[in-house]
């Protein structure tokens, strides 16, 4: 039904997810965005800073009711619901509970995007920087086999995923 809350996963622009959560808390929504801490050296000191877990992401415990949903995306820095052809799709209680003890719990949290064999790559950093290739396979911890093709035969070279972007 249309009035019944559930969690909805709201789509943000870059970097305003603080303050569209500011602006869903002063209209009374149920709002959760899980942050990680992240060490960060500056040149004069260590500092930890705060990001979000999903970036550009934040949960709504919300109605779809026609009234909401406007006030909802009507806040600065919102752009949408996440969802298909039917609308947006609920986020189970089960996995926001879930986020709650990770984010509350955990000293690290192990984040990223798992590569598929075949996905295109580009190496950011490091001395093989500007490599565009695909990926090929996971090796040992935070390593990647970056494959180029070339005449009918490739070449590889192996490199800190962290070093590397999809693109």
């Amino acid at each position: 039904m249309l009035t019944d809350l559930a969690w909805y996963a709201l789509l943000t622009r870059t970097r305003y997810e603080n303050t569209v959560c500011e602006g869903l808390i002063k209209k009374s929504f149920d709002i959760f965005l899980p942050t990680i801490s992240v060490p960060s050296k500056r040149r004069d000191r260590k500092v930890t800073l705060h990001p979000p877990l999903f970036p550009n992401y934040l949960f709504v415990k919300t109605s779809l009711n026609p009234n909401r949903h406007t006030e909802m995306l009507k806040t600065v820095g919102a752009i949408r619901l996440i969802g298909g052809a039917t609308g947006p799709i609920p986020v189970a209680d089960e996995v926001i509970n879930s986020l709650r003890i990770m984010v509350v719990n955990a000293s690290h949290i192990a984040i990223g995007k798992r590569l598929k064999k075949g996905d295109p790559v580009c190496v950011v950093n490091g001395p093989f920087s500007g490599i565009r290739g695909f990926f090929s396979r996971y090796r040992g911890k935070n390593r990647v086999i970056v494959q180029i093709d070339a005449l009918g035969q490739f070449a590889a070279v192996e490199v800190n995923e962290s070093d590397i972007e999809r693109l």
